[in-house]
């Protein structure tokens, strides 16, 4: 019997999987996300003082914004080019989804990564906890 209710849980969390419910939160089974990144600053135009998620905007924290990533996911974000990789933790949503950018990090977050004066990098995103 202990196998029959493994073997069910297993089917379950499959099709929950398969469906996006689990899936979209945990990002498991899923290959990398590949996009453009961009940087925001609390100096910028029309920025908040406070993040989607309520905490005040540092941009001197490794933090960043995106639609796709549930509030407190860790992520791991890669520079296509130059190789260098930043954690940075998901606090706020942006960017628009207009401007087809897949993240946008602080101003610390990006600097890990490339020059400021770069403006956009190309990027690989990778789920590393989900914390919240």
């Amino acid at each position: 019997m202990g196998k029959k209710l493994l073997f069910s849980i297993f089917v379950l969390v499959l099709t929950m999987l398969s469906q996006g419910n689990l899936g979209a939160q945990w990002n498991l089974f899923r290959t990398p996300f590949f996009g453009i990144a961009s940087w925001y600053s609390e100096t910028d135009r029309g920025i908040n003082r406070r993040t989607a998620n309520g905490e005040i905007f540092n941009d001197s924290k490794l933090t960043c914004a995106s639609w796709d990533f549930h509030f407190g996911t860790q992520l791991k974000v890669t520079h296509l080019v130059s190789g260098k990789s930043v954690l940075c933790r998901v606090n706020d949503r942006g960017p628009r989804k207009r401007l087809g950018r897949l993240i946008d990090l602080t101003r610390a977050a990006f600097s890990e990564l490339a020059p400021l004066r770069l403006g956009l990098i190309p990027v690989k995103v990778e789920v590393v906890d989900v914390t919240e």
